[in-house]
């Protein structure tokens, strides 16, 4: 797949949302030491989100650290009004979420922390089912490759080089 350069988060007004903030630890001789780990997500309610993750021995700099690891991370999502353009899943590690196209009106349907990716990515209407685990990370993960494959009928025609009336008959 072709990669396209990164987006420069700069140029958007982005809002961030704290998914999950936990507390690790490691053993060590001394004793254990103990550090956060926050998952953010990033987006401009316009078509661009990301995610971000950051670890720190205080919880601000943990966020801190997620928030501009989120906005290196940023990917642009095809919409169609105000849904997707149509059903796909998303798979990473034992997460697995389908997202489907819903009608106006119908809103966000989906829980926990694909509500914030779907939301920030600036998709008002929407249906979402995940499956396998409940992670925060695993799901937030399998939502942004799902929103990663998404196409639309003006790029596919792109690529065969058509016109969009050729494809849609």
């Amino acid at each position: 797949m072709l990669r396209s350069k990164p987006i420069d988060a700069t140029q958007f007004d982005l809002e961030e949302r704290v998914i999950e903030v936990r507390r690790v630890t490691k053993v060590v001789k001394g004793g254990r030491n103990f550090r956060f780990a926050a998952l953010v997500v990033v987006g401009d309610n316009n078509g661009h989100v990301g995610i971000g993750s950051g670890k720190a021995m205080e919880v601000p700099d943990a966020i801190k650290k997620a928030i501009e690891d989120a906005k290196k991370n940023l990917i642009t999502v095809p919409r169609v009004g105000t849904t997707i353009p149509h059903k796909i899943v998303g798979h990473f590690g034992a997460g697995k979420i389908l997202i489907m196209p819903a009608k106006k009106g119908t809103g966000v349907l989906a829980g926990g922390p694909v509500r914030a990716v779907l939301e920030l990515a600036g998709v008002m209407d929407v249906r979402a089912k995940s499956t396998g685990t409940n992670n925060p990370r695993n799901m937030v993960n399998a939502t942004m490759e799902g929103l990663k494959n998404l196409k639309t009928v003006e790029s596919i025609a792109r690529l065969r080089g058509k016109k969009v009336e050729e494809l849609l008959g």
